[in-house]
């Protein structure tokens, strides 16, 4: 988009977190980079300031700061449900705060503000700021959490077996990827489903979504959402910038990029299962003791991002596999000789999936993982889905996902043609949806222009 006469200053509040993080600094960029008169000031705890120090921005987004006001990054997984109360409850007021003194500097144009953040659309309204909302997870999630009130009852006097042949389709349109299993899983975590209600309703009183996905992907999702919403939609996925670094034990974040690429370097083309459980999600020991030997048992190469795992799981690779802390993942995915990714299917790394051309092997732990799975393997039909393969006691055994790994990752068979051709004609679509013309290309051309021509403008902020 041409630079408008009038420039734009927006203020962006990512969910404090890397899975959103992430997708919010990506969302920066492609802001900035379309608009030359467009400025972003990204707002951050002091500790997330100090953990980003080493990304490297345009100079056109800067960093401002609120106290440390939520638990520790490194440690929130031992209370999760405390750091979600607390970027609930904690987190808002030294916001507003902020928002008030860069106010007095620059009236900001807009906010662009992670839904999960409950207190934003508000905080946006009391100061007549128009709020754009960034929901960093599929379109398909976004609508089944909006008819939240649709769901099927389930309990656990309901045989899960048949509940996985039910699809969510029936009471919520457009969700046929979506089984009644999955509510059932999705009911039981009762905090995240309270906030993601309140998040969902709130997100009606928004002037605008953005969508991290792309049309190409979720016609269905994206073109209902559109049809639903009271606000403008605009997809303007999929991003495509480097992660930041994982955060490990004692704080190393050494990374040995010479060695990732002379070993890469040295496999057969597609011949690599790359293998990244992400940066914050969990398994029993005993699940990722049965992973570690169904790797190994395959007999598939491997190269595994495995955080503080890494050096134990040298060793136990051998001469197949390399175990390595951090890399630039999607670098690995686009190496030539990787032809699969085992993942737990956050949707940054099923975006980068995409993007690559890769088909996955889905391990998915937790929300809207369970769905990223299913579209992967059932609607895309780019993956196999392991929930498919648990045991009686919900544990994927060794022989599962040796078994599993081998059909991924075998080039000759009918199943392995089929998912990398499909694979191959999402990554075509991806890289399309951000060319010029593109969908997502005008997608966000049509945000930037109707928020300079003040469309998105809230005419009354009430009192």
């Amino acid at each position: 988009m041409a630079s408008t006469a009038a420039t734009a200053y927006v203020v962006a509040l990512p969910y404090p977190g890397r899975g959103h993080i992430n997708p919010m600094l990506a969302a920066c960029r492609l802001l900035v980079a379309a608009d030359s008169a467009l400025a972003v000031t990204l707002v951050v705890t002091e500790e997330w300031h100090a953990l980003l120090a080493s990304a490297t921005l345009p100079d056109r987004i800067r960093f401002a700061t609120i106290p440390n006001v939520l638990p520790s990054e490194r440690g929130r997984g031992a209370d999760h449900g405390g750091f979600i109360d607390a970027v609930c409850h904690k987190m808002g007021k030294p916001v507003e705060r902020l928002l008030d003194r860069l106010a007095l500097e620059r009236r900001p144009s807009a906010i662009v503000a992670d839904t999960y953040l409950t207190w934003a659309v508000e905080a946006g309204a009391r100061r007549g700021i128009p709020v754009c909302s960034l929901w960093t997870q599929p379109a398909t999630f976004f609508l089944a959490l909006y008819h939240l009130d649709l769901w099927p009852l389930v309990d656990g006097s309901d045989p899960e077996e048949g509940l996985n042949f039910k699809s969510l389709d029936e009471y919520v349109p457009g969700l046929s990827p979506l089984r009644q299993s999955d509510v059932k899983i999705f009911r039981a975590r009762e905090q995240p489903l309270k906030i993601a209600a309140q998040a969902l309703t709130d997100v009606r009183k928004a002037q605008c979504v953005l969508l991290t996905s792309f049309h190409e992907l979720e016609p269905v999702a994206i073109d209902r959402a559109a049809e639903l919403l009271p606000c403008p939609v605009y997809s303007v996925g999929p991003p495509s910038v480097p992660r930041l670094p994982l955060l490990f034990k004692g704080g190393d974040n050494e990374i040995h990029d010479e060695e990732h690429r002379e070993w890469l370097d040295a496999q057969p083309d597609n011949s690599v299962l790359y293998v990244s459980f992400g940066s914050y999600v969990s398994m029993q020991p005993s699940q990722f003791q049965e992973i570690t030997m169904g790797l190994r048992d395959s007999g598939v190469r491997f190269f595994w991002v495995a955080r503080d795992e890494a050096a134990d799981l040298r060793e136990t690779c051998g001469d197949r596999g390399l175990a390595v802390p951090w890399c630039e993942q999607q670098k690995v995915l686009c190496h030539p000789s990787v032809g699969g990714f085992l993942s737990h299917c956050g949707w940054n790394s099923v975006l980068e999936a995409v993007c690559a051309g890769v088909p996955l092997l889905a391990f998915p732990v937790v929300w809207d993982q369970l769905v990223n799975a299913r579209m992967a393997a059932d609607e895309w039909k780019i993956g196999i889905d392991l929930r498919e393969h648990r045991g009686e006691d919900g544990t994927v055994s060794r022989d599962a996902i040796s078994a599993a790994v081998r059909r991924l990752m075998d080039l000759d068979s009918g199943v392995g043609h089929e998912m990398r051709r499909r694979a191959a004609e999402l990554r075509h679509a991806s890289r399309s949806a951000v060319k010029e013309g593109g969908s997502s290309h005008r997608s966000l051309n049509s945000f930037l222009q109707d928020l300079a021509e003040g469309k998105l403008d809230i005419t009354e902020a009430p009192r």
